[in-house]
């Protein structure tokens, strides 16, 4: 069984610029993805695909491999998680190289640790599955949520709610957005990150922290920080 963890970093990020190298906490953050990856001991090849030289040369300088350079049509800012996934698969492929499972890793995700994506790629291989996919439990109810019409009026979408306790409403979760664990072969014939065979793996809220702004950065940081991680 062969694994490969698959980290994608264009250059082209638009919010925060150069947002994939860009120093958290001393080091670029692209090293924390790079770190966990490596240090799971569980992955024939860490690789990054980007179309970008300087991240490239920042990436091999920390270990991982970039074996190839990504296609203009998957650097722009339509091209999927999925798109990607298949270019370098495909790249690997013509190569004479194929695996059998893989970890995509999102290089802004300094809260992942070895630990959790060992556990993830574990659960992964033991039990056959397709997926395992990171996910942190909803911090208020969804179904207790409110939109506003077109009036400008709030309005509860599930009435039937409005008097049912937090306590007795099904908990919900959302992707971390943080890695995903795949078997390839799956993956390939679905073309999508949550397989039908696929499970949880439930993150705290401590180990997940989205990074779109340049405010979320500063709360990462902090947050990073606070639990001396």
């Amino acid at each position: 069984m062969k694994s490969v963890c698959i980290i994608p970093a264009r250059g082209g990020s638009k919010r925060i610029p150069r947002k994939n190298i860009k120093p958290f906490l001393g080091k670029p953050i692209i090293y924390y993805s790079i770190r966990a990856a490596l240090d799971t001991g569980m992955f024939d090849e860490v690789m990054v695909s980007t179309d970008d030289a300087e991240i490239a040369e920042v990436a091999k300088s920390y270990g991982a491999t970039v074996p190839f350079f990504r296609s203009e049509k998957n650097a722009d800012d339509y091209a999927t998680v999925a798109h990607v996934l298949n270019e370098v698969l495909g790249e690997y492929k013509a190569a004479g190289r194929e695996f059998d499972y893989m970890c995509c890793i999102y290089p802004t995700a300094p809260f992942v640790t070895s630990e959790r994506v060992g556990e993830a790629m574990k659960t992964l291989i033991d039990n056959e599955l397709e997926g395992v996919v990171p996910v942190l439990k909803f911090s208020f109810p969804v179904q207790r949520a409110v939109r506003i019409n077109d009036a400008g009026y709030l309005y509860m979408p599930t009435p039937e709610h409005y008097n049912t306790r937090s306590q007795d409403l099904e908990p919900t979760y959302h992707d971390s957005g943080s890695f995903y664990c795949l078997e390839i072969k799956s993956f390939l014939e679905q073309q999508i990150l949550y397989p039908k065979k696929a499970m949880p793996l439930i993150l705290k809220e401590s180990e997940v922290q989205d990074i779109d702004t340049l405010e979320d950065w500063q709360v990462a940081e902090f947050k990073m920080e606070f639990y001396k991680r």
